[in-house]
């Protein structure tokens, strides 16, 4: 019986994914998300300077992890330990 992410994993999987850059469709398989749920997370996460888009010179698209994003995803990182604790 396989159990569902909660909104926290898959918020903490897009922004480890997302770390070094990633096109939209690698983001979409690698954190296992529909693009109609993607689309939802990447929103919220741009909205609070989580996750920020990137235009590169050959006219594609990147989503990258910001500074701010970098340290709610350490301090979620941090409060899961405790809670496993």
């Amino acid at each position: 019986m396989s159990r569902r992410r909660s909104e926290a994993q898959i918020l903490a999987d897009i922004l480890n994914i997302s770390l070094n850059g990633v096109k939209v469709t690698r983001l979409m398989y690698q954190a296992n998300l529909s693009y109609s749920t993607l689309r939802k997370y990447l929103l919220a996460t741009m909205k609070q300077k989580l996750v920020e888009k990137l235009s590169n010179s050959d006219g594609s698209v990147e989503y990258c992890t910001t500074e701010k994003g970098k340290l709610f995803l350490r301090k979620l990182k941090e409060v899961t330990h405790v809670l496993r604790s």
